[in-house]
């Protein structure tokens, strides 16, 4: 029986490898065919038993990573958790938290989310989820979410801790959708001028944008700065709709071309929010693909001027296809082209390596530090659109006015400082130890801005716990980066207390790119100022 079973095993191989030999004859390219072939006769001839899913990843990985830096394979189970920043929501409790001290600490609870309802604040310790002790048990962020995230209308019982109050309390949560803003600030930085920061283009952005120029225009708003620093991208539609609120009706805002892919071009479909107000955008080496989007039709157009430092350089656009598995293939399918016809890309031709520390590359050939050091692979220059001004393309958007990294300010202490989370953590204890104090001291947000100051015993106390996470002590750092660590500590408790909007609003003077661009609303004309700056 087993020889006739390994016969007829043959025998079905035999008759699979003619039939492909058959399909193969007939067709021009045989490589796909090589592939299945490879396939059947490793699954079934190996030496060993083999794991096909694992073999069938890594096969269409090594592809992909021979097309371009951007396609991808997003295994099923993560598909999800990738996609909740772009789709804008979740469904858990609603806090953000830390790990301090190896106890699950809330900074903040997401305003009328499930946890404030519940009575949970900033500094609270959640010490057991349903009944299940949770402290000191080495906890990860990874098995947090697992605890906290499910189902919306799931009930989940908390035990709580907060200094100052005796014994534990049992909190009852009911879990629910919880968003994802990606409007992080949005605020007044001067009489006429307002500041908005969007952190990725994501389902829900355009609404909060439109929202907080809404609230801005309420107050005064003249001029605006919109932020996308570090902003790495997002949906498209979002990015469009960004700029619709700035260009008037029926103007090209981008158009996309690939091999397989026509070419189509996206206009611009209304009057805008802000069609007429002043604007500038702030712009980095992390401000990526729909951010880049968004700058190059500004640009282009002579809408407003963009300041910073040239952007990253992503200007491919990725299809997803859903895998029979669930995993999901995100490929490349056409080229980002800006209105007056820049591509955006950065080069890759030399390895996704190469192309992945390209902007390491922009730190030690002094791009960052000076305008002139800017190269870029298009050595063609492009004019815009309205006034005629040289920009370019090739890899990036090049900003109309440059401002150097500021480096006066960091030290290596600063970095480890903040890499290692000593400074957030300490500001959660400050202010779990102070809050009465603070409460009473500062009634709102205005009164701790203007007021408030880091002194030196708070210096020291910071000082230890850092050293109790194992950096060192550093006078010298400490002393170069004094006004910095004062600036991020305060703007750090402010967080706990406000929420993202305080800490930006305490954080951005210390930037000299912020900075610059208040300087430049002060200018009559914007774009005279250009060749000045």
């Amino acid at each position: 029986m087993k020889i006739r079973y390994i016969s007829l095993r043959y025998s079905a191989l035999f008759v699979l490898l003619v039939c492909f030999g058959s399909l193969s004859a007939q067709r021009e390219d045989k490589s796909f065919d090589n592939f299945q072939v490879a396939w059947q006769l490793i699954t079934n001839f190996y030496v060993d038993s083999v794991n096909k899913e694992e073999l069938s990843r890594i096969a269409i990985e090594a592809i992909l990573n021979k097309l371009d830096p951007h396609s991808i394979l997003i295994p099923a189970e993560e598909v999800a958790a990738m996609n909740e920043p772009l789709d804008g929501n979740f469904e858990g409790i609603g806090i953000e938290f830390a790990i301090v001290e190896d106890t699950l600490t809330v900074l903040s609870a997401v305003s009328g989310g499930p946890s404030e309802k519940a009575g949970i604040a900033a500094g609270d310790r959640i010490v057991a989820v349903d009944g299940k002790s949770i402290a000191a048990i080495g906890l990860k962020n990874s098995e947090v979410q697992k605890l906290l995230r499910g189902k919306k209308g799931s009930e989940v019982v908390l035990s709580v801790y907060r200094k100052g109050q005796p014994g534990m309390r049992n909190v009852s949560v009911i879990r629910d959708k919880i968003p994802i803003n990606s409007v992080e600030a949005a605020y007044m930085a001067g009489e006429e001028t307002g500041y908005i920061k969007i952190n990725r283009f994501a389902a829900n952005t355009h609404k909060e944008f439109c929202d907080a120029v809404k609230k801005l225009k309420s107050e005064g708003m003249d001029n605006l700065i919109l932020d996308l620093r570090g902003n790495g991208g997002g949906y498209l539609k979002a990015a469009l709709d960004i700029v619709d609120e700035f260009l008037g009706n029926n103007r090209l805002i981008l158009y996309t071309e690939g091999k397989s892919v026509s070419k189509k071009n996206y206009y611009s479909t209304r009057n805008g929010l802000w069609q007429k107000g002043n604007l500038i955008l702030l712009l980095d080496e992390g401000s990526a693909s729909a951010s880049e989007i968004v700058a190059g039709a500004i640009q282009d157009w002579d809408r407003g001027i963009v300041v910073g430092r040239r952007s990253y350089g992503k200007g491919l656009v990725q299809r997803p296809f859903t895998l029979p598995d669930g995993s999901e293939i995100r490929l490349t399918i056409a080229n980002y082209y800006t209105p007056s016809g820049r591509s955006i890309q950065k080069p890759y031709s030399n390895g996704i390596k190469e192309y992945r520390s390209e902007i390491n590359e922009r730190y030690s050939s002094g791009e960052l530090l000076t305008k002139d050091s800017i190269h870029v692979n298009d050595a063609a220059y492009y004019e815009t659109l309205v006034m005629k001004r040289a920009v370019y393309g090739g890899g990036g958007i090049v900003p109309d006015v440059f401002v150097p990294i500021d480096t006066t300010k960091y030290s290596e202490y600063y970095n480890k400082l903040l890499s290692s989370g000593a400074i957030r953590q300490y500001a959660v204890q400050y202010w779990d130890s102070n809050r009465y104090k603070l409460e009473a001291s500062y009634p709102d947000f205005k009164a701790f801005r203007d007021k408030f100051e880091v002194d030196q015993a708070m210096i020291d106390e910071l000082e230890r716990e850092a050293a109790i996470m194992g950096i060192g002590a550093d006078p010298e750092g400490l002393e170069i980066s004094g006004e910095l660590i004062r600036a991020m500590l305060k703007a750090q408790i402010a967080r706990n207390i406000w929420g993202l909007n305080a800490y930006y609003e305490i954080i951005n003077p210390t930037m000299s790119v912020y900075n610059k661009a208040l300087d430049l609303m002060g200018v009559r004309n914007l774009f005279s100022a250009i060749d000045k700056y």
